[in-house]
């Protein structure tokens, strides 16, 4: 019969396999990507280290003007967020009111729909004889060209409006954690409130606050849909998507990309400093805040704020639906459009562009969910249950590509199709030639960039379930596959579910890597059907939000799936 010490010992050479696989997924997937895109942008074709392509960036105006407005939208987009954020996650945590699970639940809306989709309804409701200049009475003559002079401004609206969930879970979870002792303690010295919160509170929230930042930050500094759905050209994601036809023959783009990831990075040490240093508490037992129970007019004050927030928030939402049930060209000089349709809803399931996309990204989605099932539960594994040095390298190189732009990824896959058919020319696969058929770098992209949530909610469920069960089923003399199988699995399968789901959800509307890698219609998943669509004349607009009213529906179910199995754990999911 086995032993519990046996068993653990017998399991170091299964570690070390799992280990080892797992730094060849990272290096295959992640890594080297990463690399090529570097690598591209510091090297002649003779293969000398040069900085020639960099400088060439920061010589052009309109180059350098992008990144100005990139960093300009992800700055403010950032401290909006945070002003939106913050008030709402102490009301939830600390005060207990009528309606406040439901309205906690309510702000996740946002998610559910990647910001360039909402923008579609945007640009009706910002029409220059849209419905907002007609109720400002500003619909005379030729109207007010609100898309024109403030562009800027509408995408960082979409995208605040978009992100601020992310502050918000990570917000959440870290004032829970909060031991009350501590505020009561400075109260008791005399600290008003306002004190407590800077001196006490806001240092101890502050690695929640870094994570939802950084995140923030970077994914809003390399939004590449919002932009182009807006016709926003001067801007750095924009730029790198206008020159993927010429990355054969031109390192400029690679060198724009590497610019793209110096300036994530500079942004991710500033948040660091900023927000990212540890705070000492002291040791001692952990006690929970109770919330305060409200009722009457403090009640109805705590609950303002959410429902004032998700009226903003569901605005994209609300203008897409509405877009998506309006005759074609019968939202004009009008609050609400003048006639209504179900055409366009049977178009989105009939139209030559739309059908195939639905099925490619379900088929993509579905085969990058089991590509980060398997890695993630095998990821946490290590991490958690391991004895084997490494571990931390491993849990980083999980979460890495939270911090690195998608953009960046998609461009690394880009890249090594690139220099792949450049070395093997017509010997070289076509599953392999990203020009030509995209499915496995879509499917392999997809996995690397949500690993994160599976790893992130296996590694929680380990935490929570007492290894003694696991090594009582060894005693009895089951094998590691069958504890896996029989024990461990079962115990965490709410965690994984919850994890998949998400990986499945945000793989279905992926934005950067399926406008960037699918280039042939035949491929390409719904998002790029979608941005596909709304530039078409006629119908093309209305179509493409009835496919992205579908795709809401879809990502409201799995989202508040996921919700349900882990709650405010949620957050621990977009965590760096």
């Amino acid at each position: 019969m086995a032993t519990a010490h046996s068993y653990s010992d017998g399991s170091r050479g299964v570690q070390w396999l799992g280990a080892g696989l797992l730094y060849a997924f990272f290096a295959v997937f992640l890594v080297y990507p990463i690399w090529r895109v570097v690598a591209a942008g510091f090297t002649t074709r003779g293969g000398q280290f040069t900085l020639v392509y960099v400088r060439l960036i920061f010589a052009d105006p309109a180059l350098v003007r992008g990144l100005i407005n990139a960093t300009v939208v992800a700055v403010v987009v950032t401290a909006a967020s945070l002003v939106v954020a913050l008030p709402l996650a102490i009301l939830s945590v600390r005060y207990n009111f009528p309606g406040r699970g439901v309205l906690s639940a309510a702000m996740l809306a946002p998610l559910v729909l990647p910001p360039f989709v909402g923008a579609i309804g945007m640009r009706l409701v910002l029409g220059r004889l849209g419905p907002l200049s007609v109720l400002l009475g500003l619909s005379g003559g030729t109207g007010f060209d609100w898309l024109g002079r403030f562009r800027l401004s509408g995408i960082i609206l979409v995208e605040t409006l978009h992100l601020y969930p992310i502050l918000l879970l990570n917000l959440q979870a870290a004032l829970a954690n909060i031991d009350p002792a501590m505020e009561q303690a400075a109260g008791n010295l005399g600290a008003d409130r306002w004190t407590i919160f800077r001196r006490i509170t806001l240092p101890l929230v502050r690695p929640g606050l870094f994570a939802g930042c950084t995140l923030t930050l970077i994914w809003s500094f390399t939004e590449l849909g919002t932009p182009l759905m807006f016709d926003f050209q001067t801007i750095t994601p924009v730029q790198v998507f206008q020159q993927i036809t010429d990355v054969s023959a031109n390192p400029l783009p690679y060198a724009l990309v590497v610019v793209t990831l110096a300036a994530s990075a500079l942004l991710y040490l500033v948040g660091k400093v900023l927000w990212g240093r540890p705070i000492a508490t002291g040791a001692g037992p952990l006690r929970i805040a109770s919330a305060q129970r409200l009722h009457g007019v403090a009640a109805i004050a705590a609950a303002a704020p959410f429902v004032l927030v998700l009226l903003l928030a569901i605005l994209p939402h609300l203008s897409v639906i509405l877009t998506s049930f309006t005759a074609t060209g019968q939202w004009y000089r009008s609050v609400l459009p003048q006639r209504f349709t179900l055409s366009h809803y049977g178009a989105a399931l009939l139209d030559d562009l739309a059908v195939p996309s639905v099925r490619n990204s379900v088929v993509y989605a579905t085969a990058a969910t089991l590509v980060a099932l398997g890695v993630g539960m095998m990821a946490a594994l290590v991490i958690v249950r391991g004895q084997i040095r490494g571990r931390g390298a491993i849990d980083a190189l999980s979460m890495l590509p939270l911090a690195v732009p998608g953009l960046v990824l998609a461009f690394g896959y880009l890249a090594v199709s690139v220099s792949l058919k450049q070395r093997f020319g017509q010997r070289l696969p076509v599953w392999l030639d990203v020009q030509e058929m995209p499915v496995a770098f879509l499917i392999m992209a997809y996995a690397a960039r949500r690993l994160p949530y599976v790893v992130r909610s296996a590694v929680a469920g380990l935490q929570q379930t007492p290894r003694d069960l696991e090594l009582a089923a060894a005693n009895l003399g089951a094998g590691r596959w069958i504890v896996l199988r029989r024990i461990t699995v079962p115990l965490i399968a709410a965690n994984l579910i919850a994890g998949a789901l998400l990986a499945f959800a945000f793989a279905l509307l992926e934005v950067s890597d399926s406008l960037i890698l699918a280039q042939k219609s035949a491929y390409f998943p719904i998002t790029r059907a979608i941005l596909e669509l709304a530039q078409r004349l006629g119908d093309g607009l209305y179509i493409a939000s009835a496919l992205g009213v579908w795709a809401m529906l879809l990502l409201s179910m799995t989202l508040l799936a996921a919700y349900s199995l882990l709650g405010r754990r949620l957050g621990a999911l977009f965590r760096g």
